[in-house]
Parts: C-alpha cells; structure tokens; sequence
C-alpha cells in the first residue's frame, strides 16, 4: 500500500538555531497529538546534523533538499549523497523546479543524483511539473512524461519503487495561484499511468505521488481527497507548526 505522506521543503530559510526551534516545536505537536501520516522535514544541509536527533524518527522523517551528482571529490561547495546519509537523514528533494530552472539542472545530472541517493540509502522526493507557459500549451503531460523518462526510465522496477514522486505545478509555487483538486488529480492520474505502463501497475499503486503548488491548511483537505493525491511537498507553510500541522492534519 502506497503511503499518505506530507514533506516539507524549508527552502532557504532559518538559521541554525531556528531550524531547531522548529522542528523540535514540530515534534512536540505531533507527540501530542499523533499524525495519521508520514512527516518528513527538508531542511538546509547545515541544519541536518542537528536536527535529525532533535526529533523521534517514528513521528518525523528527515531530509536534505538536494545533493550532489558526483560521489566525492574536487567540487567545492557540493554535499554528496554519502554525507547527507552520515547525518542521519532518510530523504532528499531531488529535482525540484527551483533547482531546474536557476541552477540548470539536466535530467542528465538529475538521473546521476537519483542512482546516488539510492545507493546510500536514502529515498528521492523526485520532483516533475510545468511552467505557466506549458500549461498554457495543453502540453503538460508531455512535459512531465519527458521529465519522468529523461532521469528515472534507467531505473529497475525495485528502485522505482523506492521513490517518492511530487507534482508541481510551477506556476502554482509562491504565486498563490493553485492548481484545482481536479486539475490535481487529473495530471496524478496521468501520472500513475505512465509509471503502470513503464514499471508495472503494482509499482504503480504503490507509488506515492504528492502536490506540491500553494498547499495549505484551507485547501489540504479537497486536494488529498482525490484517489491518485497521497499528500503535499509543502513550501511556506512548512516554516510555521500551527500552519503546517493544518496541512498535516487533512489526513485525520
């Protein structure tokens, strides 16, 4: 059985310091007051070491927001799927439109980081999705049918199936605009499709697919009532705990 899951992404936001506020402030809201989900926190690769034994693992999973495409080496700046792994955490966003569209991120790299962070161990939140325009063009299954295959076809059905996936629509990010719980199900459905056709339907139905587009409290609800919509990769409103336990608590 696929999973329920809400992830949140804190992006480039909070110092050390209130990275651990927040998550420790998180962990006492959910010890409290149990969720009938998985949890997971992204948070910055500096917060990692920190933050993972601040939290009970059985209530709150914890990942970074990338990594690197190399194993090791001369690249300065760059954090391997290995560290991120020494640390403790479980996950890591990989792909995400942020990292596509400002740091150019090929499906080519995409697929390299996706063979590391499995191989040390960690689960990819593999994030697909079009821009504005593409949604515009009708051409938004094709746009995600090429981000699915340019870095994940190579993959084995057994490694597939150790992925999360998360839809976003970009131009639904921090714009305020939100794809409608139709809109949503119906590219998640898509979807589901292309990954029975290419990994088998038990892969398939096995595989969690999350929005990700201005999810919060007052629209969680509708969206995760939708068959083929498993949770959220959450953006702002994982930086507040009142705001993204609402979220959270859509699944109760």
């Amino acid at each position: 059985m696929r999973k329920n899951i809400v992830a949140g992404n804190w992006k480039m936001n909070k110092n050390l310091q209130e990275g651990i506020a927040l998550a420790k402030d998180l962990n006492a809201a959910l010890t409290a007051d149990k969720p009938n989900c998985d949890v997971i926190i992204c948070t910055p690769f500096i917060h990692l070491a920190s933050v993972v034994p601040a939290v009970d693992a059985s209530i709150i999973g914890v990942g970074a927001e990338n990594c690197a495409d190399k194993v090791s080496g001369a690249y300065t700046g760059e954090v391997s799927a290995e560290m991120v792994a020494s640390t403790g955490a479980k996950y890591v966003i990989l792909g995400h439109s942020e990292r596509r569209a400002y740091y150019h991120e090929t499906p080519e790299i995409l697929k390299e980081k996706v063979q590391l962070a499995l191989a040390n161990g960690l689960t990819p939140i593999f994030c697909i999705g079009e821009v504005l325009e593409e949604r515009q063009q009708g051409i938004q299954n094709q746009v995600v049918f090429d981000q699915l295959a340019g870095s994940l076809f190579d993959l084995s059905a057994e490694d597939f199936s150790k992925i999360v996936l998360a839809y976003e629509p970009v131009w639904a990010i921090g714009t305020g605009l939100t794809a409608t719980p139709e809109q949503a199900e119906e590219i998640h459905a898509y979807i589901r499709s292309v990954i029975a056709e290419k990994f088998g339907a038990e892969v398939a139905e096995n595989t969690s697919i999350l929005y990700g587009g201005s999810c919060k409290p007052s629209n969680a609800k509708e969206l995760f009532a939708n068959p083929n919509v498993d949770g959220g990769l959450i953006g702002g409103a994982a930086l507040k705990v009142e705001d993204f336990k609402g979220i959270i608590d859509a699944f109760k």
